[in-house]
C-alpha cells in the first residue's frame, strides 16, 4: 500500500509592502498568520500579537491606543497615519511559505520564496535600520545580508551598498515569547530612542544587558 502524500499548498503575501518615503527604520517580521486570524488588513493584525498594544504603550502609555473602541480590532487607519509621521516602514522576510501546521507559528513556515531585501532597502533612502522580530525573520534576513545575529534586544552594524546601517534583534510580539508585555515594550523603547524616533527623556532605562546595544 502507498503512504499518500499531503499537499501542503503556497502561500503568497498577501499585503504590499508598506514603505513611506521618509521611513528610518525597516521593520521585518516572517510572515502574517492566516487569514481567518487577522482583525484588520495590515500587517500585525491577530489581535493575539500584542506589537500595536507594545506601541502604544512606548508612545501613549495606553497598550489600547490602537485598538477600535469594541476593542474587537486594531485601527488600521491610525496606524497607517502614525506609521507615517514616525517614518516606520513594514513587511516580512518572506514573500511566499507553507504552512507545515495549522496554525501561525513561525517554527512550521517553511520559506519558499524569501523577500528581496536589496529592492526594498533601495525604496528606502532614508533607512538607516532594519529590525527583525523573530528568529525565522533573523535566519532569512541573514541569508541574504551580511550581517551577525545580534542578541535579543540588541544591534549589529552591517553595510547596503553606500549606507551604514544596523540589524536591530527585538524580541517577539507573539504571546508565545515568555516576557511581559512591559518588558517588551522597554526593549522596543530603547531601540526607538537610539534611533531617534522617540525623545531621550520618555525612555526608561532597565538594567539588562541585552538592552545596550553592544556592538
Amino acid at each position: 500500500m502507498t503512504e499518500q502524500t499531503t499537499f501542503i499548498p503556497t502561500e503568497n503575501h498577501p499585503l504590499e509592502p508598506f514603505l513611506p518615503a521618509n521611513a528610518v527604520l525597516l521593520m521585518l517580521g516572517s510572515f502574517p498568520p492566516q487569514q481567518k486570524r487577522w482583525s484588520m488588513d495590515f500587517f500585525y493584525p491577530n489581535l493575539q500579537n500584542d506589537m500595536w498594544r507594545i506601541f502604544g504603550l512606548i508612545f501613549f502609555n495606553d497598550k489600547e491606543h490602537f485598538l477600535l473602541p469594541d476593542r474587537k480590532a486594531f485601527n488600521k487607519e491610525q496606524i497607517i497615519d502614525f506609521l507615517k509621521k514616525k517614518g516606520i516602514a513594514l513587511y516580512d522576510t518572506a514573500s511566499a511559505v507553507r504552512r507545515l501546521q495549522d496554525n501561525a507559528s513561525d517554527k512550521f513556515l517553511e520559506i519558499v520564496e524569501p523577500t528581496d531585501l536589496s529592492l526594498l532597502l533601495k525604496q528606502l533612502p532614508h533607512c538607516r535600520a532594519i529590525v527583525t522580530t523573530g528568529q525565522k525573520a533573523t535566519d532569512t534576513l541573514r541569508s541574504q545580508l551580511e550581517v551577525s545575529e545580534p542578541p535579543v534586544g540588541g544591534k549589529s552594524p552591517f553595510n547596503f551598498e553606500d549606507r551604514s546601517l544596523n540589524l536591530y534583534r527585538m524580541p517577539s510580539s507573539s504571546r508565545a515569547y515568555p516576557l511581559k508585555l512591559e518588558k517588551k515594550a522597554e526593549v522596543y523603547r530603547l531601540m526607538f530612542n537610539d534611533l531617534g524616533i522617540i525623545q531621550a527623556s520618555t525612555v526608561k532605562i532597565i538594567p539588562q544587558k541585552a538592552c545596550r546595544f553592544k556592538k
